[in-house]
């Protein structure tokens, strides 16, 4: 059963493409859907990019519900540690 439910986001970082190369990222892109390539049968899907550079511009990751969550609280715990003036 797919949700179709797709949700964006303006994100300012960078990501590191083929071949090592990194590059700018505007654009978060994050569903749960079947996944192209992780064993599977649903996952949390997030794409960041830059469309403006083309379709090479993009890193996609595919993480168990349970792998996303985790990385959820990771990020959430990052955020925590650092001083609040730094993470404004």
């Amino acid at each position: 059963m797919c949700t179709y439910a797709t949700v964006n986001a303006v994100v300012d970082g960078s990501a590191k493409g083929p071949g090592g190369r990194w590059f700018h990222v505007t654009d978060a892109t994050v569903y749960f859907d079947h996944p192209v390539h992780a064993m599977a049968e649903h996952t949390l899907n997030i794409d960041l990019a830059d469309p403006s550079r083309g379709p090479s511009s993009r890193v996609g990751v595919e993480l168990t519900a349970a792998s996303a969550r985790e990385l959820v609280d990771a990020i959430n715990a990052a955020l925590a540690s650092a001083p609040a003036e730094l993470t404004r």
